[in-house]
C-alpha cells in the first residue's frame, strides 16, 4: 500500500513492498485523487519515512506561491558557509512533515490522544477506512526518466541564472535530483550541472573585461556579479543538495558543488588582467580612506570576502596590502620625525590614532587573519624603526611635565619590540642621572639638595606606578641611578642628608605631624641606602644629635628613637651602638640630677638663686669636643665644685671635664618696658652678666672678663648685637665685623612680644671649623681601617720576607711559632 500527504507545499512519501514506475500524468492524477480523499477523510498523522524506505517517484505540485516567495528572499554568502557546515554526507536528511494523519494497520482509526481520527459516526462507533493498493502502471526506463528530470533541472538552472521564475516547485526538483541519484546517474548529473555553470560563467566574461569604466564603477560591477553568483549558487545548491551530500562530498577527487562553482568563478577572477584591476581598485579605495576620504566599506567588505572565498586573499590581496601599508607609514613616520613642530606627544597621539583606525578596518571589512601582520607592520614603521629617534624627540620633556598618558602609550608601543623596553630603561636612567647630577653638583643648591632629591625620587616613582605598570626593572634603574648620582660628589651628600634629618627633628619644626614625620624619615632612609660614605653620615648625625639632646632642641624623643631604630635596621647594631649610648647617658643624667638635688637640699651648701642641671657624658659615645676654659662668676663656679665633689664621691676613680661650649642658661633681665627671660648660651650669659655693673663695655674688657677665645667671643657678640629680632646690645660702629676697638652698649629700650626669648640658636649652628674637624676625624678613622686591612692581607708575605732575610725563623717543634734571630 502507499500513502502520501501534502502540507504547505512539502511532500513526503512512504511506500510498501509494491513499487510503481511513476510518470508525469500519473503523478498529477495521484495528487488530485489524494486531495479529493483528504476532503472526505479525517486528517491522520503520518510518521516520517524510515531510513529503509525508498522514494521511488516524484510528486508534482502546482504550489507556485512557494516558488515566488523564494525568489523574493535575499541571500548572502554567509548562508553558503552555514549550509556547508550542515551538508555532511553522514547526516540523514528528511523533508519535514506537518500532517495530522496516522495510519491504522487494521484499516480503521480509533479514538485516542495524539493522532486521532475525527471521521466517526455520531453514535460513537468507529468508522472503517479502507485503503486500496495503487494500480500498477507501465514501467518507465531510468534513462528516459533521468533525461526528463534533467530537462526540468536545466530549465530551473537557466531560470535561476536569468533571475526568472521557476515553473516547477523546489520539492519536485529536489525529488528529481534524488531519484536520478537513486538510479545511479549521479556522475552524469554532476557533469551536466558543472557544464551548465561553466557556460553561464562564460556569459559574464564581457562584464569582467570592461575597459571603458573607472575603478569605482568596475568594482561595483564585479561586486554585483559576485553577489548574484552567490545567490544563484545557493539556490542551485539547495536543489542539488542530495547530489552534493551523497555523491560530491563523499567523493575523493571531486569538489562539492559550492567549491566547484567557486573554482569556475575563481578561474575568471584569477586572470591577471581582471585580478590586478580589482586589486588596484581595492587598494586605491583603502589608501583614500587612510588619507581622510570616505570609502564604501560595504563594497570593500563584499569584494574582500570574494577574495577569501576564491582563496586569493592572502596570496594576492594581503601581500600587496601589507606592502602598501609599509610604504605609506614609512614615509609618514620619516616626515613626522623630521618635522620639528611635530612634538613627541603629537606623534604618540598620531600612532594611537592610526592603530585605532586600522583596528576599525579589521572590524569593518578586512579578514581576521590580517590583524597580526597589519598591526605589526604599522607599529614597526611608526615605532620600531625609530625607537631612539622617538626618545630623542622629547622623552625627557614627557617626564619633566608628568605626561602620564603619553608615557603609557610610549611604554605600550616600545613593549612590542625586543629592544624597546631596554632602550626605555636606559633613557629613563639617563634622565634621573641628568636631573640628579644637576642638583648634587650645584653647591649653591646645597641647602635644598636633599629635599630636591626626595622630590625627584617621588616624581619618578609615581611615573613608574602610573605609566610603566610598576615594573620592577624600572625600580632597579631608579636605585642604580640614584646611587650613581648621590655619590658623584664625595662625602657632601652624606653630610647634607644628616643635616636634613637634624633640621626635621629639631624643636620648632611644626611642618609635620608625627605620622608625616615618620613617613618623611622613611623617604630619607631610602637616600641613606644609596650613600657609600655612611661613616660621614654617622659623624655629622652624631654631632647634631648631641646638640639636640644637650640643648633640649629635639622635637620629639619618640621621633629620635624611631630614627635610631631605622638606622639600626638598615646598618646593624654596631652602627648605632654609640648613638644608643648617648640616649642612655641622658637618662642616667636625669636620675643623677634627682639624687644631687636631694643631696643639696640636705646639706644646704648652695643658695636657691641658681638652679643647676648637669649632663654627664661618656666620652666614647659622644663627639669629641675641645675643652674651653672660661671665667665663671664665683657663685656659678662654686655650684660646679659642689656637683663635682658629689659625683666623685659617688663614682670614685672617674674624672669630670666641663664642656662649657655646650652649656646654656636662662637669665632674667630688666628692660625699661618690662622684664624678660632670655634663654642664652653660657658664653652669651657670661657677657650679659657683665652689664649688671655698667651699661657700656669695650670688646677688650669683655674678652678679659670672660676669658672666651676670640673666635667664640666674636660670634657671641654678633648674636647679641646684630640680631634684628633680639638686639640686646648696641654696637658702635655699626658694622657686621667685630673689632678690638668696638664698644657694646646695653639696649634698655629692647621690646619683644614674648616673655621668654631664645637667643642661643647660635649654639645649634655649625661653624666652619666644626665642619672641618668632623670631616678630618672621619678621614683619620678611614686611614686606620685601611692600614689594618693592608696589614692583615700582607701579613703572610711580610713574614716570609723576614724569614728569607734571616730576621726570624720558625720553631722546629711548632711551626706556628716564630723566633727572632739575634
Amino acid at each position: 500500500m502507499s500513502h502520501s500527504s501534502t502540507t504547505n507545499g512539502v511532500t513526503t512519501a512512504s511506500s510498501s513492498n509494491i513499487q510503481d514506475t511513476p510518470s508525469s500524468s500519473a503523478d498529477t492524477q495521484r495528487v488530485q485523487r489524494r486531495k479529493r480523499r483528504r476532503r472526505r477523510e479525517s486528517s491522520v498523522t503520518t510518521p516520517p519515512p524510515s531510513k529503509q524506505q525508498k522514494i521511488n517517484f516524484p510528486l508534482s505540485s502546482n504550489n507556485h506561491h512557494q516558488h515566488n516567495n523564494h525568489h523574493k528572499t535575499s541571500i548572502t554568502t554567509e548562508e553558503v558557509h552555514d549550509m556547508d557546515s550542515r551538508a555532511s554526507p553522514n547526516r540523514s536528511v528528511s523533508a519535514p512533515v506537518e500532517s495530522n494523519h496516522k495510519i491504522s494497520l487494521h484499516g480503521h482509526a480509533t479514538r485516542g490522544g495524539g493522532g486521532v481520527a475525527n471521521g466517526m459516526k455520531k453514535s460513537g462507533t468507529p468508522k472503517k477506512i479502507v485503503i486500496k493498493n495503487l494500480k500498477a502502471r507501465a514501467d518507465v526506463q531510468p534513462m528516459e526518466y533521468c533525461k526528463e528530470a534533467w530537462s526540468k533541472l536545466k530549465k530551473a538552472i537557466e531560470a535561476i541564472h536569468s533571475s526568472q521564475p521557476i515553473c516547477y516547485s523546489l520539492e519536485e526538483l529536489y525529488l528529481a535530483v534524488e531519484n536520478s541519484c537513486s538510479h545511479g546517474l549521479a556522475p552524469e548529473l554532476y557533469g551536466n550541472l558543472k557544464t551548465e555553470c561553466q557556460e553561464h560563467m562564460s556569459v559574464h566574461l564581457p562584464e569582467f573585461n570592461q575597459d571603458n569604466v573607472d575603478e569605482g564603477s568596475y568594482m561595483i560591477i564585479i561586486d554585483r556579479v559576485w553577489v548574484s553568483f552567490c545567490r544563484q549558487m545557493i539556490m542551485i545548491r539547495s536543489i542539488f543538495l542530495y547530489l552534493d551530500r551523497t555523491f560530491a562530498v563523499p567523493h575523493q577527487t571531486l569538489p562539492a558543488i559550492w567549491e566547484m562553482a567557486l573554482e569556475q568563478f575563481g578561474d575568471v577572477v584569477s586572470q591577471p588582467k581582471i585580478r590586478d584591476r580589482i586589486l588596484r581598485g581595492i587598494l586605491a579605495a583603502i589608501h583614500r580612506e587612510r588619507c581622510g576620504e570616505s570609502a564604501d566599506r560595504t563594497l570593500l567588505k563584499s569584494l574582500l570576502r570574494m577574495f577569501v572565498d576564491l582563496q586569493l586573499y592572502q596570496g594576492v590581496f594581503e601581500l600587496e596590502f601589507l606592502k602598501e601599508t609599509e610604504k605609506l607609514y614609512y614615509n609618514e613616520s620619516l616626515r613626522m620625525m623630521r618635522d620639528s613642530e611635530f612634538t613627541l606627544p603629537d606623534y604618540l597621539s598620531h600612532i594611537d590614532k592610526r592603530l585605532s583606525q586600522e583596528n576599525d578596518r579589521l572590524i569593518q571589512y578586512l579578514h581576521k587573519t590580517t590583524k597580526k601582520p597589519l598591526i605589526l607592520c604599522v607599529e614597526k614603521q611608526l615605532v620600531g624603526e625609530h625607537l631612539q629617534e622617538i626618545l630623542d624627540k622629547g622623552f625627557e620633556s614627557l617626564l619633566e611635565a608628568n605626561r602620564y598618558h603619553e608615557l603609557i602609550l610610549l611604554y605600550q608601543f616600545f613593549g612590542r619590540f625586543k629592544d624597546g623596553i631596554p632602550l626605555l630603561h636606559i633613557a629613563f636612567g639617563g634622565y634621573i642621572k641628568k636631573s640628579g647630577i644637576a642638583i648634587v653638583s650645584d653647591q649653591e643648591r646645597d641647602k635644598q639638595m636633599v629635599q630636591e632629591l626626595l622630590e625627584l625620587k617621588d616624581k619618578v616613582e609615581k611615573i613608574i606606578q602610573e605609566s610603566f605598570q610598576n615594573e620592577n626593572k624600572f625600580h632597579q634603574v631608579v636605585r642604580d641611578s640614584f646611587e650613581n648620582v648621590i655619590n658623584r660628589r664625595q662625602n657632601k651628600p652624606a653630610e647634607l642628608v644628616a643635616k636634613y634629618v637634624d633640621t626635621q627633628l629639631r624643636s620648632g619644626n611644626k611642618e609635620w605631624s608625627d605620622e608625616e614625620l615618620d613617613r618623611l624619615l622613611d623617604r630619607v632612609m631610602v637616600l641613606f641606602r644609596y650613600i657609600h660614605g655612611k661613616d660621614v653620615f654617622e659623624a655629622f648625625y652624631k654631632k647634631d644629635l648631641a646638640k639636640r639632646l644637650l640643648l633640649g632642641k629635639s622635637a620629639s624623643f619618640d621621633a629620635e628613637k624611631s630614627m635610631l631604630l631605622k638606622l639600626k635596621q638598615e646598618c646593624g647594631p654596631n652602627f648605632t651602638s654609640k648613638l644608643e649610648g648617648m640616649f642612655k647617658d641622658i637618662e642616667l643624667s636625669r636620675e643623677m640630677m634627682s639624687s644631687f638635688k636631694q643631696h643639696i637640699s640636705t646639706t644646704k651648701r648652695v643658695s636657691g638663686s641658681i638652679d643647676l642641671s648637669v649632663n654627664v657624658l661618656t666620652m666614647g659615645y659622644w663627639p669629641t669636643y675641645t675643652p674651653m676654659e672660661v671665667l665663671l662668676p664665683p657663685e656659678m663656679g662654686f655650684y660646679l665644685d659642689v656637683f663635682k665633689d658629689f659625683y666623685v664621691r659617688k663614682h670614685s676613680g672617674r674624672k669630670l671635664q666641663w664642656q662649657h661650649s655646650l652649656a646654656n642658661c636662662v637669665l632674667r633681665v630688666s628692660f625699661d618696658q618690662a622684664d624678660k627671660e632670655l634663654q642664652v648660651s653660657l658664653f652669651q650669659g657670661l657677657v650679659l652678666l657683665l652689664y649688671n655693673d655698667t651699661d657700656q663695655l669695650t670688646y677688650s674688657y669683655i674678652s678679659q672678663a670672660t676669658g672666651i677665645i676670640e673666635e667664640e667671643l666674636k660670634r657671641t657678640l654678633q648674636s647679641l648685637a646684630l640680631n634684628k629680632v633680639s638686639r640686646i646690645l648696641l654696637k658702635q660702629p655699626k658694622s657686621f665685623e667685630v673689632n678690638d676697638t668696638d664698644v657694646f652698649t646695653f639696649n634698655r629700650s629692647f621690646k619683644h612680644k614674648l616673655f621668654r626669648i631664645k637667643i642661643n640658636q647660635i649654639q645649634m649652628k655649625e661653624t666652619q671649623s666644626e665642619n672641618i674637624a668632623t670631616s678630618e676625624r672621619v678621614f683619620q678613622d678611614r686611614q686606620y681601617q685601611v692600614k689594618a686591612l693592608v696589614h692583615a692581607s700582607d701579613l703572610k708575605k711580610r713574614i716570609e720576607s723576614l724569614i728569607e732575610r734571616d730576621y726570624i725563623r720558625r720553631n722546629e717543634e711548632n711551626t706556628g711559632i716564630y723566633e727572632y734571630i739575634a
